[in-house]
């Protein structure tokens, strides 16, 4: 596969956080009441991951600088960045073979022109089916869904992180609960780091949620000689919105992965809530992943063409 459609692929990934249905999560979950079990509460993370508060959810574009950025940072190197918009459908009627479908359109970097469409099905042993637009090719090109420990263009994050990783592929244990009192982490720039792209970001990290009462789980992988053990999540008590999950090998805590939500106000469901932004740390080399998504671009139960997630919208894309 070229490295640049595994970037891609990646990049889309990284920015949106759809994955793969997970066995018995249906999009129309009720709200919980009472005591949970561990399994219950990675329920209801999975549905707020996937949206699945709203018909639509996307991540548009305003003006020229409102725009999601994802930006890639070595250590001791200079940042690299994409920007993009995000479309993500719901609204598929039960007994559809379809469960949800995710367009993505980059809109600068490498990347730039590039678009694609991942489409989730309700059959949850099918995988997902990826078509991608290669502006430079003109054409659309069909891949299966990648491995679950591929990190692809230098980011911090797996497919497994992201996009496929099940409940079904752990187990969970619940610690029990506890405030929340950190900040969350961002990527500082130093002197000449700064693209156009990044000179707007926040200076600092999300201290938004500080104070709150979030359960502390702990899910260990059913993969054998897997690149992680455990890793241990803090999902808040009330919008199951998981502010950071810190990965573990061998007793030492090798990643951290942090996001910023913030509330939509689209739904008086608690879990209505969108990304702020995603950030990633790979303990061991330094690396550092930050998609930042400008809350005036959040966008919830737009009205669309019929045909809107369809090749028709990718062979559009203007290069």
């Amino acid at each position: 596969m070229p490295s640049t459609i595994k970037v891609g692929i990646a990049a889309l990934a990284l920015a949106t956080s759809t994955a793969v249905g997970a066995a018995g999560v249906p999009k129309d979950l009720p709200y919980p009441s009472g005591d949970l079990t561990a399994d219950q509460i990675l329920d209801q993370v999975y549905f707020v991951n996937h949206f699945y508060a709203f018909n639509n959810y996307a991540i548009t574009r305003k003006g020229r600088r409102d725009i999601t950025v994802l930006v890639i940072k070595g250590e001791g190197q200079k940042p690299t960045t994409n920007t993009l918009e995000r479309y993500l459908n719901n609204t598929y009627p039960g007994g559809d073979a379809i469960k949800a479908q995710d367009l993505a359109i980059f809109r600068s970097g490498k990347l730039k022109g590039t678009g694609m469409l991942i489409t989730d099905y309700e059959d949850d042993a099918k995988s997902q089916s990826y078509m991608i637009w290669l502006p430079a090719l003109r054409k659309i090109r069909r891949f299966a869904e990648p491995a679950h420990d591929d990190a692809w263009g230098g980011s911090d994050f797996t497919f497994g992180d992201v996009t496929l990783r099940k409940p079904k592929h752990e187990t969970h244990e619940l610690l029990g609960k506890e405030t929340f009192n950190d900040c969350l982490g961002f990527i500082a720039f130093g002197d000449g780091e700064h693209t156009r792209y990044t000179k707007d970001l926040p200076a600092s990290g999300s201290c938004d949620h500080k104070g709150k009462e979030v359960y502390k789980v702990k899910s260990t992988t059913k993969f054998e000689n897997w690149w992680y053990d455990h890793r241990i999540s803090y999902i808040d008590a009330k919008t199951f919105a998981d502010y950071r999950t810190d990965y573990f090998k061998g007793g030492e805590q090798i990643k951290v992965i942090d996001r910023d939500w913030v509330p939509l106000g689209a739904s008086d469901d608690p879990r209505a809530v969108g990304w702020g932004y995603w950030y990633g740390k790979t303990l061991a080399t330094g690396n550092q992943t930050w998609a930042v998504i400008p809350k005036k671009v959040n966008q919830v139960n737009g009205e669309y063409d019929d045909d809107w997630w369809s090749e028709k919208t990718l062979r559009k894309i203007k290069r």
